[in-house]
């Protein structure tokens, strides 16, 4: 007797009704035919609409927005007219309040279905207290490919400037850029500084960059900010060194902002996209901005990562540093450039850090420096290979380690080092519960998780941080 599978009750390409019953993960409203998911983005739960089915598996389906039928109750008018086109922000289409617990939710059913989890409860989101205007750092790109919005498409017009733009990247094309006309994820004068630059490249005939012939001249904005200090650093990319644009584009921008404490030129003469260059040139100020996190100040040069959102990053050191006691040997690994090693030293008698990017390892040994922490220690290499009995003997047993891995989480043997050890508590901090909550499984033999703190790094985006406090079972 053959068992087949049912047939799925969409095909691509099709147009259906959908009613949007839930948030998903990403951002994404989740509608029903029968008991088969559909995925669709810009939808809030609620919502009656028509959507088109784009792309097909076997569990579920994905769909775009083509009409919306029947709004739900819940929505609420965008604040900027990119909203659902440029993909920085997810969620301006429901209030804020929705969207913090929608992502305790999505945390919530990580640790239960992925880590297994069954009565977990998670506290209440740490949110941010402004949703809009909290990055302290933008990355523009600049193209000669236009992203053209439906309106301009359907009216037959000849576009004048569909060959610059400023903004951001459209999602799933590379090569297409959005042309901003507001943003409100920076500071204000991080838009108006955009808008300048833009007007100055369009008078003076400065090209823009073509990924694909290699040609063109401008390549990436970037706009820094620091929340405590007010120092203010603009970047600006390009395909090569040209001091008679560059010179008098500097002068420009400062005399239109003198709030701007200095202007750096990044200069990437290769294919790579990234925007952090080959080398730089200072034309203004010191070529560094200063922020301070709680007591402890860092610097912050063009291509140091600090974390995005100044006052969210102390609501999550908070929340770990909460979580301590004082101890003889704390271990802060993926430590990055030692932020958070600083901000928890006063809880050890010795700190130290691990991370597998040598230029951060440097920095972090600066950071310590700068802020007098003596007893910190850096370590550079990659943390499967360096995170092994030899250090512990050299550094000391952790009495805590704190965790914060990239996306993909830790690697199985970091995992089974860390129970060769058995520090007294573990806090995991991560900005992906999935990984956080597989990882925190293949843990929970040796220990209780205690408590899951969400914190809202990224308001008005699908992402949240959380940090999950464990400590030994003592057997």
């Amino acid at each position: 007797m053959s068992h087949h599978t049912p047939p799925s009750p969409v095909k691509k390409g099709k147009e259906l009704i959908l009613d949007i019953t839930t948030a998903a993960f990403e951002g994404k409203g989740l509608g029903k035919v029968g008991e088969y998911a559909v995925f669709v983005k810009n939808t809030a739960p609620g919502d009656k609409v028509r959507v088109r089915i784009i792309r097909k598996r076997k569990n579920y389906a994905e769909g775009v927005l083509l009409e919306l039928l029947d709004p739900s109750p819940v929505r609420i008018t965008p604040k900027c007219r990119h909203a659902g086109t440029c993909g920085g922000c997810t969620w301006q289409h429901i209030p804020y309040e929705m969207e913090l617990a929608y992502k305790s939710e999505h945390v919530k059913d990580h640790f239960q279905r992925i880590g297994g989890f069954r009565d977990i409860s998670t506290e209440p989101v740490i949110g941010a207290p402004e949703p809009f205007y909290y990055r302290n750092k933008m990355e523009y790109t600049f193209g000669d490919r236009r992203w053209l919005t439906d309106e301009e498409v359907q009216s037959g017009r000849e576009i004048a400037d569909r060959d610059f733009a400023l903004g951001l990247h459209v999602p799933g094309r590379y090569d297409r850029i959005l042309n901003l006309e507001e943003c409100h994820l920076q500071d204000p004068v991080s838009f108006r500084i955009l808008d300048a630059v833009r007007e100055y490249a369009l008078a003076n005939n400065i090209p823009p960059y073509n990924t694909h012939r290699h040609e063109g001249f401008l390549r990436n904005l970037i706009i820094r900010n620091a929340e405590h200090t007010g120092d203010l650093m603009v970047n600006l990319v390009t395909s090569g060194e040209n001091d008679e644009i560059m010179q008098p584009f500097s002068r420009w921008l400062l005399e239109r902002f003198p709030e701007i404490t200095t202007v750096i030129h990044t200069i990437n003469d290769t294919r790579s996209p990234s925007s952090e260059g080959r080398y730089q040139k200072v034309l203004y100020g010191p070529g560094y901005i200063r922020e301070y996190l709680g007591p402890y100040h860092f610097r912050i040069d063009p291509n140091t990562f600090f974390q995005t959102n100044t006052h969210q990053a102390k609501a999550l050191y908070d929340v770990v540093l909460g979580a301590l006691d004082k101890v003889p040997v704390l271990y802060d690994l993926y430590c990055g450039v030692g932020t958070l090693s600083v901000y928890l030293s006063g809880m050890a008698t010795r700190v130290v850090g691990l991370e597998v990017h040598a230029g951060a390892v440097g920095k972090a040994r600066e950071n310590a420096a700068e802020n007098g922490v003596a007893h910190a220690v850096f370590e550079q290499g990659d943390m499967k290979d360096i995170f092994n009995d030899e250090l512990v003997r050299r550094h000391g047993r952790p009495d805590v380690i704190v965790t914060d891995p990239p996306r993909a989480g830790m690697h199985e043997s970091v995992i089974r080092q860390i129970i060769n050890i058995l520090p007294e508590k573990i806090i995991y901090v991560s900005c992906n519960s999935s990984t956080q909550a597989r990882d925190v499984a293949l843990l929970s033999e040796h220990y209780r998780l205690e408590r899951i703190q969400p914190v809202d790094m990224f308001p008005r985006t699908y992402h949240i941080e959380s940090v999950a406090v464990l400590s030994r079972i003592d057997t």
